[in-house]
């Protein structure tokens, strides 16, 4: 087991040497690198997303739901999300949510992820183990990038230049981190790290194509129903659009830990910034076990 986190006796929230490598960027307006290719041979695996376990009753909150709607919801398989969400799912903008992403379809155009992953980090990330989460802006919109995990790509595709300057500020912050080889950061959701991307779907090759369709409203929501319901959540709210999320938490209950972004514009300011040793310690105060 590689080095901790923040200190010798604190797991490390990326400590993934032995892990399967990651990868995902988390965008925003200040992001802009060039978005990262396919390695060429590159095998994708984009639909590889586990079924949160299940409970001993489960709410069938889609009956009813038909459509594109339906689909959407099907595809996210943990039970307790669902039914929290339910109301969300019922609600009118999700209807105008899916009437975008239909007339989109229709025209042909390509929109990330995959329909079948778009709750993907819902799905990694189950509500009771749930204590970190990292909000990024819209999914990666090259094509094999996205695959529903902010910050996170597919195995096979390039670390994009955010997530390189993670794992340099890991290297640097966490002793004895070593690189990964690969982009994915399921590793990290499934161990209670959601990755969500402020909006969740993006027409190929059009950065915050999907911005203003409904998904912001939605996943603010989300962030609300966290804040509300859930007990000891660490949010790390990296540069200024992550950080304009942190009125919607209560800070009396959560933890929110604020950094530049790490993206090449404004590397200069996320560097020593010591984003995840404060993220475990502020898990370790909050009696939560530390992110390996």
């Amino acid at each position: 087991r590689q080095h901790q986190f923040m200190a010798p006796k604190i797991a490390s929230i990326f400590e993934f040497a032995k892990k399967k490598p990651v990868e995902k960027r988390l965008r925003e307006n200040e992001d802009v690198a060039t978005s990262p290719k396919p390695s060429k041979g590159a095998k994708i695996d984009d639909e590889n997303v586990p079924p949160c376990p299940k409970p001993s009753k489960i709410a069938k909150i889609d009956d009813g739901l038909t459509g594109l709607v339906g689909e959407l919801v099907g595809s996210l398989t943990c039970p307790v999300w669902r039914e929290l969400l339910e109301k969300d799912f019922r609600s009118q903008l999700f209807q105008n949510i899916c009437k975008a992403l239909e007339a989109d379809y229709a025209k042909g155009r390509q929109v990330f992820p995959p329909r079948s992953q778009v709750f993907a980090a819902f799905n990694h990330a189950r509500w009771d183990d749930l204590k970190v989460v990292i909000i990024g802006q819209d999914p990666y919109h090259g094509v094999g990038q996205a695959h529903g995990l902010c910050f996170s790509v597919n195995r096979g595709v390039t670390v994009p230049p955010s997530l390189v300057n993670m794992y340099t500020e890991l290297e640097a912050d966490i002793p004895g981190f070593k690189r990964p080889a690969h982009g994915n950061l399921e590793a990290w959701a499934r161990q209670g790290v959601l990755l969500l991307n402020a909006s969740l779907t993006v027409i190929a090759h059009e950065a915050n194509s999907h911005a203003k369709i409904g998904w912001q409203t939605f996943t603010d929501n989300v962030i609300k129903l966290i804040s509300q319901k859930h007990d000891g959540v660490v949010f790390l709210l990296w540069g200024g659009f992550a950080q304009k999320k942190g009125k919607l938490v209560d800070k009396k209950k959560h933890r929110v830990l604020e950094a530049a972004h790490p993206s090449p514009l404004s590397v200069t300011k996320w560097r020593g910034c010591k984003a995840f040793s404060k993220c475990n310690a502020a898990l370790v105060e909050l009696g939560k076990t530390p992110v390996d």
